[in-house]
C-alpha cells in the first residue's frame, strides 16, 4: 500500500494568507508516498511566491501557472492530466486537511474494495479564526449515498480519494458547471462504481470567507446556478431516484439562499427539511 502514490490535487488564487496551512496540512499525513500538484490559477498576491519557496523545499510538489483565470473546472482538469499517482486527492487553498491518517485510511479502503470508485469523509466548519462552527458526516453505504446524490451533494469534495482510472473514464471535470464540477462529475462517476463515505471528519472548510468568495454567496449568480443545477439534474434522471424531489428541492434552496439569518435559522431549516424531504443525509454533531 505505501508504494501507490496519490496525487493531491490544489488550486489557488489570490490566497496568501491561507494556502501555507492548507499545504502544512498534507505535509503532516502518515502517507508520504504523494505528489502535490499545485495549480496557481492568476494570482496577483503574493501566493506565487509563497508556493515556490515550498516547491524548492520538498521535491514533491509542482505546480502549474495559469497566466490567465481558468476557473476551478479547467484548473482541476489541468493539474489530475499532469498527475501521475493511482488516486487523486483534493483540496482548496483556504481549506486543510484535520486527520493526520486521512489518505492511509483511504488509499487502504479503496485498496480493499476494488468496486468502489471513490471514498470520502466528513467535515468540519470553522470560521475565519478557526472556531469550529459545526461538524458533520454523511451517508455512509453506496445505496443510502445514491438514493440522496440527486437532491444534495453528499460527497464533501475536499474530503474524497478517487481513482484516477475512473474520472478518465467519465471524462474528467465538466466547466460547463462550474460552481457544482464535483456534484457533476460524482453524478457520473456513480454510474460505473460504487461510493462509500467513512464516518470519521478528514476536513476543516472555511466556507469561503475571505477575499474571494464562492458562487453561492454572489446574489448575483443565484439564478443562473439554479438553472445549471436543475439542468445537471434533469440529465441524470434516469440514472438515480428521486428526481422530482430533487427538482423541488433545488427551488427550495433558491429561496433560501436569500434569508440574511441561515446560521440561526439551521435548526427550523432541519426541521422543515426532515418534513417536505426526509430526515436529512448530514448528520450533525
Amino acid at each position: 500500500m505505501k508504494d501507490l502514490l496519490v496525487s493531491i490535487i490544489l488550486p489557488t488564487h489570490n490566497r496568501e494568507k491561507t494556502v501555507t496551512r492548507a499545504l502544512n496540512s498534507l505535509f503532516e499525513q502518515t502517507y508520504k508516498n504523494i505528489e502535490i500538484i499545485i495549480i496557481n490559477d492568476a494570482s496577483t498576491d503574493d501566493t506565487g511566491k509563497i508556493i515556490s519557496k515550498f516547491s524548492k523545499k520538498d521535491t514533491r510538489i509542482v505546480i502549474l501557472n495559469n497566466e490567465t483565470g481558468l476557473g476551478l473546472a479547467e484548473s482541476l482538469n489541468k493539474g489530475i492530466k499532469r498527475a501521475t499517482g493511482k488516486y487523486i486527492a483534493r483540496l482548496d487553498d483556504d481549506d486543510f486537511w484535520c486527520d493526520k491518517m486521512k489518505l492511509e485510511k483511504q488509499v487502504d479502503f479503496l485498496e480493499k474494495n476494488k468496486e468502489y470508485v471513490l471514498v470520502g469523509g466528513g467535515a468540519k466548519k470553522i470560521d475565519k479564526n478557526g472556531k469550529e462552527l459545526s461538524k458533520y458526516l454523511l451517508p455512509e453505504r453506496d445505496e443510502d449515498i445514491k438514493k440522496e446524490i440527486l437532491i444534495s451533494n453528499v460527497l464533501v469534495h475536499i474530503a474524497v480519494l478517487f481513482r484516477k482510472e475512473a474520472w478518465e473514464k467519465v471524462g474528467g471535470y465538466d466547466k460547463k458547471f462550474d460552481g457544482i464540477e464535483d456534484w457533476e462529475l460524482w453524478l457520473r462517476m456513480g454510474t460505473i462504481g460504487k461510493f462509500y463515505n467513512l464516518q470519521q471528519f478528514f476536513v476543516c472548510y472555511s466556507g469561503h470567507q475571505y477575499k474571494n468568495p464562492s458562487y453561492f454567496d454572489r446574489s448575483h449568480k443565484r439564478l443562473e446556478m439554479l438553472k445549471l443545477v436543475i439542468k445537471m439534474k434533469k440529465s441524470h434522471r434516469n440514472h438515480y431516484p428521486g428526481y422530482r424531489k430533487a427538482i423541488l428541492f433545488c427551488w427550495v434552496a433558491y429561496c433560501y439562499s436569500f434569508q440574511p439569518f441561515k446560521d440561526v435559522l439551521l435548526p427550523l431549516t432541519l426541521m422543515i427539511r426532515k418534513l417536505f424531504f426526509g430526515v436529512p443525509p448530514y448528520k450533525y454533531h
